[in-house]
């Protein structure tokens, strides 16, 4: 059972805030090793971009969209509680339902630019 501290909103948004960090950090190895392919030539690159078109792929495509959005939303809620004066802390722990609420809707929006 989680302690009445770990089952708050805003310890469950700095968590999103850092997993979503991470998965996006163990993305960029594989996003330079896309974009190093193109030194190889025009076929290197046209090899490695057919991976793309695979459902797995696009499903994680979608998957990295979400968690940018999730990853920029928290940041700026991060921001404006490190911005702000102490008596307007409780206000931001009513965001974290907006910044999921953002993050699904920007993946919506991709999904239908996908299809």
């Amino acid at each position: 059972m989680l302690s009445p501290l770990r089952s708050h909103r805003s310890y469950l948004a700095s968590l999103g805030h850092r997993v979503s960090g991470l998965a996006l950090t163990l993305f960029l190895p594989v996003h330079f090793m896309m974009l190093a392919s193109a030194l190889g030539g025009p076929q290197s690159l046209d090899n490695a971009l057919s991976l793309i078109e695979q459902p797995v792929f696009r499903i994680a495509e979608w998957g990295l969209v979400v968690l940018l959005a999730l990853h920029l939303s928290f940041g700026l809620r991060v921001l404006g509680l490190e911005m702000s004066r102490s008596e307007t802390h409780r206000k931001f722990g009513k965001w974290v339902i907006s910044c999921v609420g953002l993050a699904l809707l920007v993946g919506l929006l991709m999904l239908f630019q996908m299809t």
